[in-house]
């Protein structure tokens, strides 16, 4: 039986997952429009530090690295359910992504859409993070 996950935690997991169906949108910051990998991650963490005017591929992993801990995400070498990571599935491409207690979700862009995908990432994993002031409050997403 899987362990429980912590409220906290549960509340991350959550507001990622009601993101799960949206359509796949670079830019997008809104369920009802489309997202993309970091709208996810604004609304399931309530962040107000988002960066725009990226491309789908490239970007300095150093420059992304100093957003996420600009946004006030602590690294970590123990990934569990609800943390974020930073993923390298391919050459000068970089995505988020919210760990679950079953797998992880994202904003799949082969896919055009949000989706929870089963197991850990297949592609290299850059680091993972987690809110250092603690959790965000969810009105909901």
């Amino acid at each position: 039986m899987p362990r429980a996950l912590m409220p906290e935690r549960a509340a991350i997991v959550a507001a990622a997952r009601r993101c799960i169906g949206a359509r796949f949108r670079l830019h997008g910051r809104a369920v009802e429009t489309g997202l993309d990998c970091v709208g996810v991650v604004a609304l399931a963490y309530c962040c107000e530090l988002v960066p725009a005017g990226y491309a789908l591929r490239g970007g300095d992993p150093d420059i992304i690295v100093a957003m996420i801990a600009a946004a006030g995400f602590v690294r970590v070498d123990s990934p569990h359910a609800g943390d974020l990571l930073l993923l390298a599935p391919g050459p000068y491409q970089h995505h988020l992504a919210i760990l679950t207690d079953r797998g992880f979700v994202h904003a799949d862009a082969g896919l055009r859409r949000v989706v929870e995908t089963p197991g850990w990432p297949a592609c290299r994993l850059v680091g993972a993070w987690r809110m250092a002031s603690g959790f965000p409050a969810h009105a909901g997403v």
